[in-house]
């Protein structure tokens, strides 16, 4: 049960480092979910948005941030 309380609370440092994140910079992020390769199809009752390469960019470097952290540990 230990191990569940600390993962909690490291998941949540990391939440809240996130929000953060967006919170005071999100102006400067406002290319997120506007890359070339997302799909947008915008009819008259119908909006229908799924950023394909946003997701793919953020996979991208989350893997190499758990790369880097499984390195250094």
């Amino acid at each position: 049960m230990p191990q569940i309380g600390k993962f909690l609370v490291i998941a949540g440092i990391i939440l809240i480092i996130i929000g953060l994140i967006l919170w005071l910079g999100g102006s400067r992020l406002n290319w997120i979910g506007h890359l070339p390769g997302d799909i947008r199809i915008e009819k008259e009752n119908v909006k229908f948005y799924f950023p394909v390469t946003t997701m793919i960019v953020i996979s991208i470097l989350l893997s190499f941030i758990l790369w880097v952290i499984r390195k250094l540990f």
